[in-house]
C-alpha cells in the first residue's frame, strides 16, 4: 500500500497556532526542525517522539527543507518572544531596592 506523501504534513487554523504539523499529531514541523538543528537525526527525533514513525520525521524535515525561510523565520520570532518574556520576568522578579538602581 503507497501512502501520499503529501498527506504527512497539513495546516489547521486554531491548531498550534496554524503551524504546520505532522498530521494526526500536535508536533510541529519547527519542533521536529528543532531537534535535527541540534543534531539529532531523524531516526533519534522518532525514537524521542515516541508515536512517531521516521517516515513522519522525514516529511517534517522535507517540509522544513523546502520552506526553511518559513520555519527559520518562526523559530526566529519564537526566541525573540522567549526572551522578552525572560527579560520582563527578571526584571519583575529583582528586589525593590536593585529596581531603583537600574
Amino acid at each position: 500500500m503507497s501512502v501520499e506523501i503529501g498527506s504527512f504534513i497539513v495546516r489547521t487554523p486554531g491548531t498550534v497556532g496554524g503551524r504546520p504539523r505532522i498530521a494526526g499529531t500536535r508536533v510541529t514541523v519547527r519542533s521536529i526542525a528543532i531537534c535535527y538543528k541540534q543534531g539529532l537525526s531523524p531516526e533519534e527525533i522518532a525514537l524521542q517522539y515516541e508515536h512517531l514513525t521516521v517516515a513522519q520525521v522525514y516529511a517534517a524535515l522535507t517540509y522544513y527543507h523546502a520552506n526553511q525561510a518559513e520555519i527559520e523565520a518562526d523559530i526566529a520570532a519564537e526566541e525573540e518572544l522567549y526572551n522578552k518574556l525572560a527579560d520582563e520576568n527578571k526584571q519583575a522578579n529583582q528586589p525593590a531596592s536593585l529596581n531603583k538602581l537600574a
